[in-house]
């Protein structure tokens, strides 16, 4: 259900006055936000990007520290309240909900002031942050080391950890492969520390896996814990590195797909492969009526400029591209949003996000949910392949058919086997116009799925698609338990995957 869409506001939790009573002792008033005391009512809601339905929030908690996490947790539990805790870092989920939960009657634990990167390690490549630390902070001290943030192509205001619970994808692979430990506040308040972690006396190999069964991605797209820090990996930056932007026509599609695989799997090409079809490129600003791809090339200087000239005389052989360029040679043109951020981000630079964000959706990154373009996401994982590329765009058209909505894509290349594919719905913020892009992503929802193309990722509208699409329910039956055994009073809420 959409945010065109209304109903009756749900009746108090029980025990939900005492829980924000006690969060008030433990932060003070100005840290916790609710509606009346003794009897509390919704919030008024607010605006997200994506016209998700609002969901009757009961109070808003911001606390600074993991102990106050800690504390706040320990009160809903002894309170016995029915509202349980939704906990976001940044809020920014643009196109999946924004800070948006998944059920209505929670209450939201707003972990952006929870900011400090606590510890900073380029020497071996690791740093210590908080769910408050956006991309763009971490990547500014990391300007001028030999060590570099993974980053996403999306705002630098959008917070690191987030993304990576949420298992997003950034410019040079999936961003589950940078994480090492977090730090966690389970259900009954108690701190953990699972993975890999830095210790005061000795230096240990990173291995975010330790012996014995590893419970670090049980907290990843879960509900069984409130994450308050992580172990991120920062990687080497590259001596030399080229961005190499090649123009396809749609009628080679097909063919140039395949050969963009097999130039990932024989190792020319470092970091995600990107592929912008033609309704994306026009929205950022690139260059009308073809897709445009872009491809890195890094190395010591010898092996990049080789691997540069092998790419040039591979592309212009197949004659399948319209026209290749170097990123050293030829600067991308002023209006090109999505070049100039995709060359900056594949050096773990995120400043030039901006631009890309605001021709999407017309504003910066503190108004894009109250007065930005509506904007919706679909986060299918396809086959690398041209045949399943092309199956994926027939479907974009057959939703285009049914709806009225022209979708845009994106290929994520993450690896030689398997694309992200970023399908993206930008409409007017108008009832109208949001209803037809939601019945849009319901469309994609059901034929991308009998196609075999599964999505990683969920909006707050489509959690029960979870168990739809679970390869195997007893997988599905297994995780109820442990948050049963764990979180009997359910205190942190249903999320997305629950």
């Amino acid at each position: 259900m959409s945010a065109f869409s209304t109903e009756e506001p749900t009746s108090p939790p029980h025990g939900l006055d005492a829980a924000l009573q006690a969060a008030v002792a433990t932060l003070g008033h100005t840290r916790v936000i609710s509606n009346r005391s003794g009897d509390p009512l919704p919030l008024a809601t607010t605006a997200n990007v994506g016209m998700f339905r609002p969901r009757d929030l009961y109070g808003i908690i911001r606390p600074t520290i993991a102990a106050q996490v800690q504390e706040v947790v320990r009160s809903f539990a002894a309170s016995g309240a029915k509202a349980g805790l939704h906990p976001v870092s940044t809020g920014r989920n643009w196109g999946l909900g924004s800070r948006e939960p998944a059920d209505d009657g929670v209450v939201t634990l707003d972990l952006s002031d929870l900011d400090r990167v606590r510890e900073l390690n380029v020497g071996d490549g690791w740093a210590v942050i908080e769910p408050g630390v956006t991309q763009l902070r971490l990547a500014e001290l990391l300007a001028g080391t030999d060590r570099m943030l993974n980053v996403t192509a999306s705002s630098g205001h959008t917070s690191v950890l987030g993304n990576m619970v949420d298992r997003g994808v950034g410019l040079r692979r999936q961003r589950t492969e940078d994480l090492l430990g977090l730090e966690v506040v389970l259900p009954d308040g108690e701190l953990i520390r699972v993975g890999w972690w830095p210790e005061e006396n000795r230096v240990t190999a990173l291995n975010p896996f330790g012996l014995g069964p590893s419970p670090l991605h049980l907290f990843t797209q879960s509900n069984l814990g409130i994450v308050t820090a992580a172990v991120v990996r920062l990687l080497p930056r590259p001596e030399a590195q080229y961005v190499l932007r090649l123009g396809l026509a749609k009628e080679h599609l097909t063919e140039a797909v395949d050969e963009l695989r097999r130039w990932v799997a024989q190792g020319l090409v470092a970091g995600v492969l990107k592929v912008y079809d033609m309704v994306s490129t026009r929205s950022y600003g690139g260059q009308a009526g073809e897709y445009l791809v872009h491809l890195c090339v890094e190395g010591t200087p010898l092996a990049a400029e080789a691997l540069v000239k092998a790419l040039v005389q591979e592309a212009e052989a197949g004659g399948l591209f319209t026209h290749i360029t170097r990123s050293d040679e030829h600067a991308a043109a002023p209006d090109d949003a999505v070049s100039h951020a995709v060359e900056r981000a594949y050096r773990g630079d995120p400043s030039h996000n901006e631009h890309m964000l605001k021709s999407a959706v017309g504003q910066e990154a503190d108004r894009v949910d109250a007065e930005g373009g509506g904007w919706l996401f679909f986060l299918p994982l396809i086959p690398f392949s041209g045949s399943a590329v092309t199956r994926a765009q027939e479907i974009l058209d057959r939703i285009h058919a049914e709806t009225g909505v022209r979708a845009g894509s994106t290929i994520n290349a993450l690896g030689p086997d398997v694309i992200d594919f970023v399908v993206s719905f930008r409409f007017p913020r108008t009832s109208e116009d949001a209803a037809r892009a939601h019945r849009a992503l319901d469309r994609a929802y059901s034929l991308f799925s009998q196609a075999g193309f599964i999505p990683y990722r969920l909006d707050a509208d489509h959690q029960a698609w979870a168990d739809e699409l679970s390869p195997d329910a007893t997988a599905r039956e297994f995780a109820r338990r442990l948050k049963q055994l764990i979180d009997p009073q359910a205190v942190i809420a249903p999320g997305r995957y629950a």
